[in-house]
C-alpha cells in the first residue's frame, strides 16, 4: 500500500474542537475529495479553553461546537460526533473506551487517525496538553483489541454492533513518521477550516503558520505540503467485494 491510497471510511478521534483541524484536516479533506467517508469524533467540549473575561464554560462549549461543525463542513466530513467530556479532565477510562468501540463498530472505518500518546513535549517550548495524550490512548486502546472482541461487550452485540477489524492507525507524530500524505491540493481547505475556530485564534490568520509547517514536512519527502503520521498496520487492506 502506498501513501496515495484513499480509504473508503476513516475516523478521526481527537480531544478538542480544533485538534483535528490543526493536526490532520489536510489529510481528511484529501480523502473526502477522493470519495472517503470521514467521521470526526471530538471527545471534550473544549469548555475551559478561554481567557476571555466573562466567558462561561457553557457558552464556550456552545461556541466551540458550532465552530467545529462549521470546520467539519468545510472539510466535507460525513459526521461530527461530540462526546462532551469536560475540557482538561479527560482520562482514557474503560467507559470512554467502550463509547469509542461502539462508534468504530457502527461506522466501520478502515483507518483511525489520532494523536501521539507518547508526546509529552515538542521541542523545548511546548508541553503537550494532557487531553491530547488521553484521547490518543483511548483511541488506540479501543482499536486494539477491544473493537474486535465480540465476547467483550455482549450488550453491543445485542445492538447489532459486531466486532470490526481496523486496518490502519495513523498516529500524528513529529518523532518517527513512516507515512507522509501529500496535502498540496487541500492545504487551503485546512486553513479555511481552521479560520472557523475564532474563539481560539482571535484575529490571527492560521495560513502562514500552517503553510510553513506543512512545507517543512513536505520537504522531507518531496511534496510541496504534507502531513506526517506513524502508520500502524493491523491488517493489510483488501478491496471489499
Amino acid at each position: 500500500m502506498n501513501n496515495s491510497w484513499i480509504p473508503e471510511r476513516a475516523m478521526f478521534i481527537f480531544a478538542h474542537p480544533d485538534d483535528v483541524d490543526f493536526s490532520a484536516a489536510g489529510t481528511a479533506a484529501k480523502w473526502v475529495k477522493y470519495g472517503c467517508e470521514v467521521v470526526y469524533v471530538i471527545l471534550t467540549s473544549g469548555n475551559a479553553g478561554s481567557h476571555e473575561a466573562g466567558m462561561t464554560a457553557e457558552e464556550l462549549a456552545r461556541i466551540r461546537r458550532a465552530e467545529q461543525e462549521a470546520a467539519a463542513d468545510v472539510v466535507g466530513a460525513k459526521a461530527c460526533i461530540f462526546l462532551g467530556y469536560p475540557d482538561c479532565l479527560l482520562e482514557p477510562t474503560l467507559e470512554l473506551r467502550k463509547e469509542l468501540v461502539r462508534l468504530i463498530r457502527r461506522y466501520k472505518p478502515q483507518v483511525v487517525v489520532c494523536g501521539d500518546p507518547r508526546a509529552y513535549f515538542y521541542g523545548d517550548t511546548y508541553i503537550n496538553h494532557p487531553d491530547h495524550r488521553a484521547a490518543a490512548v483511548a483511541a488506540i486502546e479501543a482499536v486494539f483489541p477491544a473493537v474486535e472482541l465480540n465476547l467483550l461487550y455482549p450488550d453491543l452485540l445485542e445492538e447489532g454492533l459486531t466486532g470490526h477489524k481496523v486496518n490502519y492507525v495513523y498516529v500524528g507524530t513529529r518523532e518517527d513518521p513512516n507515512c507522509f500524505i501529500d496535502t498540496t491540493e487541500t492545504i487551503e481547505i485546512k486553513i479555511e477550516a481552521l479560520r472557523h475556530h475564532k474563539s481560539q485564534l482571535g484575529d490571527r490568520d492560521p495560513g502562514p503558520r500552517m503553510r510553513e509547517r506543512a512545507a517543512m514536512v513536505g520537504r522531507l519527502v518531496g511534496f510541496e505540503y504534507a502531513e506526517a503520521f506513524r502508520r500502524i498496520t493491523l491488517k493489510e487492506w483488501e478491496p471489499e467485494e
